[in-house]
């Protein structure tokens, strides 16, 4: 078949129906860079889990999800899975349900629930303790800092509901293990979206630990082709006849779903208490360049890149690109509000210490000096006082005056401005 035919005959993808093989083509790799840790810690893992009531906030998504999968190998008693999105939670069961192995036969729920909402606390208060509670709710995209609207929809998700929820653990007792996921955008924060991942850091570290908690997060790369990533959008727009984009000149770090499913439950069961996860990845040989990624991803499809600066002419072009067996990528400036041209897991001040684990190291979380509850009753008021007035400039004023390491990167454009 030609390239051409395989352009006519290409269809979309949705995360999780990736091929393996288009998977290692991006991160590098043929099998998972956690595989050995994770099967060396088994007994560990196992004793954190087995028998155990396991409770997962933002379940449905797609680090959520690949958790989810790697816990039931675990045999807890109990497993039950909070989403807001109800179709992400349908698609989990079905697939836990078709997999080979099924759901095995314990308490295993999917509850459509916002987790920062009066029915979650309902909910805690009428279950017995959870032993186990990973949190993976999140904003997570750079452009949700496009107006303040966007800004104080992302940090009532990322902070003042995860402060409401950690409350209402304590109050309750559950959580003796507890887990929330952060980003590599949290060290040295050019983003409001990492600075609110930075902040969600102190929060469940100082500002609301628990006694009776042991503690844990991780910061991890880029997760190929997860839901709403710039990868998935790759075969939606080859599907749908329209260009591929990227800023030129940018790198990133890339993992599998099942990658970020074993790092997380490394950080969980495995990290000490105070720490978070980071993978050990080799910036020389893994920080790919986007171009490169959507030129193999192009290639794996039967197609070569077209390069090309021009909206408008990419859009037009692609027809008779087609026809060829090529395809436009368009290659935008790196302009856009809060975009970093690489990718950092360790910020300024923070030390990579050894965790006894061959390709997960931990950092001690260190609090950030001028970070107290007062800014986080300040965001919440803001939140839920609608006349409260507040503007992005004062609002990242703010957060600049909490984080010593937080250097906004401001800009008229932002990612909605882009294709």
């Amino acid at each position: 078949m030609n390239r051409a035919d395989r352009a006519n005959q290409a269809r979309p993808f949705t995360a999780g129906t990736e091929t393996a093989e288009l998977t290692s083509i991006v991160t590098g790799r043929t099998g998972s860079l956690f595989a050995a840790d994770l099967k060396a810690s088994g007994d560990r893992v196992f004793a954190e889990v087995r028998d155990r009531r396991v409770l997962v906030i933002g379940g449905g998504g797609s680090i959520g999800a690949a958790t989810v999968r790697i816990i039931l190998d675990y045999l807890p008693s109990a497993l039950h899975v909070v989403d807001h999105n109800e179709n992400y939670l349908a698609e989990l069961v079905r697939d836990l349900r078709g997999r080979s192995a099924g759901i095995p036969d314990i308490d295993f729920r999917a509850l459509p629930l916002d987790y920062g909402g009066p029915v979650m606390e309902r909910l805690l208060s009428d279950s017995p303790p959870y032993d186990v509670v990973l949190n993976f709710a999140a904003l997570k995209h750079v452009r949700s800092e496009k107006d303040i609207y966007s800004v104080l929809q992302m940090f009532d998700t990322n902070l003042v509901k995860h402060i409401r929820f950690k409350r209402w653990l304590a109050d309750h007792r559950h959580g003796a293990t507890y887990f929330a996921v952060s980003t590599d955008k949290a060290a040295n924060p050019v983003s409001l979206m990492g600075a609110s991942k930075r902040l969600m850091e102190d929060l469940i570290f100082d500002i609301a630990a628990a006694s009776y908690q042991s503690t844990t997060s991780a910061r991890f790369a880029n997760v190929a082709f997860s839901n709403g990533s710039l990868l998935q959008g790759f075969g939606y727009r080859l599907a749908k006849r329209q260009p591929l984009a990227v800023p030129r000149d940018t790198r990133r770090y890339f993992i599998s779903h099942q990658e970020a499913g074993e790092l997380c439950l490394l950080a969980t069961c495995r990290i000490p208490d105070g720490h978070i996860a980071v993978p050990r990845l080799d910036a020389t040989l893994q920080l790919q360049l986007l171009e490169d990624i959507a030129c193999a991803c192009l290639d794996y499809w039967g197609l070569r890149a077209e390069r090309y600066v021009d909206e408008a002419r990419a859009r037009n072009d692609v027809e008779r690109l087609a026809r060829e067996g090529r395809w436009p990528l368009l290659l935008t400036a790196l302009d856009t509000g809060g975009e970093k041209p690489f990718e950092e897991f360790v910020g300024t001040g923070e030390t990579v210490t050894d965790c006894g684990l061959a390709n997960v190291s931990a950092l001690r979380h260190i609090p950030c000096v001028n970070t107290e509850q007062q800014l986080f009753d300040q965001i919440a008021r803001w939140v839920d006082e609608p006349n409260l007035a507040i503007a992005k400039a004062e609002f990242v004023d703010a957060i600049s005056d909490a984080l010593p390491t937080f250097r906004h990167s401001q800009s008229d454009r932002n990612l909605d401005q882009r294709l």
